[in-house]
């Protein structure tokens, strides 16, 4: 195939379900070759957009959407469970299609050995070679190694299925589709609870990828390091670009400046014509003069005009959700105490222990449990916040939230919105409202079922329902997970601002790295306390390039000098600060 030549073309694409539209006459293109990224807030259409791509018979739109005749699509969704009563082994899972076809060759060997019309066999062991072939069947037990070692996953290669983690299990899941040679492969938030690990050997393999891909992904690590082109769907809007994430924010950035400017400026002259509409008008009342009503009717023009040229693209001035965490303020007028505290604490869950678990967290700090997919980290923060274990003792009267990434656990997924905020100790419909707006939300979402929304909703109602109640300490489990880049940002803010404790299980190397005082590392069945200094210096070295974090170090206060100049309206001053962050950009 090749490159340049389109994959899909999308034109005036427009569909709504019956709860909200989606696309608004949305047109893009999408080359040979090319790694795409597809983001957007929560909500917008993503799953929805890719679904139809792969099966666009099943909706009814407007305009067109096509996709190369004979394309053969990839899919690899969010979830995947491995089947626990399985006996294949990893590289018997993932060889299964080139066995089975070397099977069938072998089989029509020996049925030609002893039958009298070869011909239909003969075609039939051609059709079947060449199938073979075009996956590179000759080679295949070599081309699976090649991959296991890429992903780190060699020393899974004669595990069942059934023994591996759910984070291996995603990464096989994605190199069984790879080695069936899509033409496009698809892929839904493959990096939905992926350990740091795992996260890199998803890179490698989205890198070593020669063929098209179009990615849903809300992940920084990702989105900076794997993808040439970016396809932002935003308010029923999409914008495409051609090069990198980081450039492509960069370009928002400029663009938000001059925005900003022309605003400013718009402000001042519509203050100037509103003095002139209203002295035009007191004029044409006192002389009832047809040339001054004329005049008047041509300032209320200009005036609309310049209204009209204040609203900003959605690309460029995205909602955050207004994520706050209210605390008791007793913990900011008592001295620092012990809020939690976990001793000879030992967990059997499936194949896998916990031993001799020893920790404390105090009342105003920050700690992040992490560890490798299947070492037991979400199950030891349901241990401790369900506070039934004599081995876990919370300080008398702390009030906890907790955040869970069970499908049911705190969110009943039959339930609308309304009645779990409602059994959550919210009083009226209109209480209601006012919180899920705050949080991104529109009225409509208020009567849906939990279970009909998107992951990173789902996880935006559970923070909104924290905002009910004040509290001494969460427990989040993968609180940034499904979540868009804007709402991860935004709960990055809310968790530094809060006062109370937090205990928190993350794979988001950002979210660690910005928010928290230390992290809990779960390692040979036990726990130990790391510094935030040697975490880094963990990550860095296994994940990113060598001069990685001094270069994000800048680019992040390259970026706050910005927002500081656009909150003072000092456009010149954000303009010369932007030349800045555009060198340092050149260095990723």
């Amino acid at each position: 195939m090749k490159k340049g030549d389109k994959m899909i073309q999308v034109y005036d694409l427009s569909y709504s379900t019956p709860e909200k539209d989606l696309y608004n006459k949305i047109s893009f293109t999408l080359k040979k070759g090319q790694h795409c990224a597809l983001i957007g807030a929560s909500g917008t259409g993503k799953s929805t957009l890719i679904d139809m791509i792969i099966d666009s018979e099943k909706y009814l739109f407007d305009g067109s959407l096509i996709v190369e005749p004979d394309c053969k699509i990839g899919y690899v969704r969010q979830f995947y469970e491995s089947d626990k009563n399985s006996s294949l082994t990893v590289f018997e899972y993932i060889a299964k299609d080139f066995i089975n076809l070397e099977s069938e060759l072998l089989r029509i060997s020996d049925e030609m050995a002893t039958s009298s019309d070869l011909e239909p066999l003969l075609e039939k062991y051609q059709e079947i070679s060449d199938a073979f072939e075009a996956i590179g069947g000759d080679n295949y037990e070599n081309i699976i190694n090649k991959k296991l070692n890429l992903s780190s996953l060699m020393n899974c290669k004669d595990l069942k299925i059934s023994q591996v983690s759910g984070g291996e299990f995603k990464l096989i899941q994605i190199i069984k589709t790879m080695l069936s040679l899509p033409d496009l492969m698809i892929m839904d938030e493959p990096d939905v609870f992926l350990d740091f690990d795992n996260l890199n050997s998803l890179k490698k393999l989205i890198n070593s990828y020669k063929g098209t891909m179009l990615i849903v992904t809300h992940n920084r690590y990702l989105l900076n390091h794997c993808f040439d082109k970016i396809i932002h769907l935003e308010n029923t809007e999409i914008q495409e670009f051609d090069g990198r994430y980081i450039d492509y924010k960069f370009s928002l950035l400029q663009s938000k400046i001059e925005t900003l400017e022309l605003a400013n400026a718009d402000t001042e002259e519509i203050q100037r014509n509103e003095l002139l509409i209203d002295k035009f008008r007191a004029a044409a009342g006192e002389n009832a003069n047809a040339s001054i009503g004329q005049h008047v009717n041509s300032r209320v023009k200009i005036q609309e005009r310049l209204l009209a040229r204040r609203i900003k693209a959605p690309f460029v001035d995205i909602n955050q959700p207004n994520i706050v965490f209210p605390s008791n303020e007793i913990n900011l007028e008592n001295e620092e105490k012990i809020a939690l505290e976990v001793s000879d604490l030992n967990i059997s869950f499936d194949d896998a222990l916990l031993e001799n678990i020893h920790f404390e967290i105090k009342s105003k700090d920050k700690a992040a449990i992490i560890g490798s997919n299947g070492t037991g980290k979400t199950t030891l923060l349901q241990y401790i916040a369900k506070n039934d274990h004599h081995s876990i003792k919370f300080d008398v009267g702390m009030n906890v939230a907790y955040l869970s990434q069970i499908k049911g656990e705190t969110l009943d997924e039959s339930s609308t919105v309304n009645e779990e905020f409602f059994n959550a100790g919210f009083k009226t419909y209109d209480e209601i409202i006012f919180c899920i707006r705050k949080y991104g939300f529109d009225r409509e979402i208020a009567t849906k079922k939990i279970g009909s929304l998107s992951g990173g909703e789902k996880n935006i109602l559970q923070i909104a329902k924290f905002s009910k109640e004040k509290t001494d300490m969460l427990i989040l489990d993968e609180p940034t997970s499904h979540l868009d880049t804007y709402s991860q940002i935004a709960l990055e803010k809310a968790i530094e601002g809060y006062k109370g404790a937090i205990l928190m299980v993350s794979h988001d190397f950002y979210t660690i790295s910005n928010c928290m005082d230390y992290v809990l590392l779960i390692e040979d069945k036990t726990i130990r306390k790391v510094n935030m200094k040697k975490f880094r210096q963990m990550i860095y070295k296994n994940h990113f390039d060598k001069d990685y974090l001094e270069i994000e170090k800048k680019k992040k206060e390259a970026e706050i000098e910005i927002d500081m100049a656009l909150n003072d309206n000092d456009f010149e001053l954000a303009k010369s600060l932007s030349i800045k962050l555009e060198s340092i950009l050149k260095s990723f």
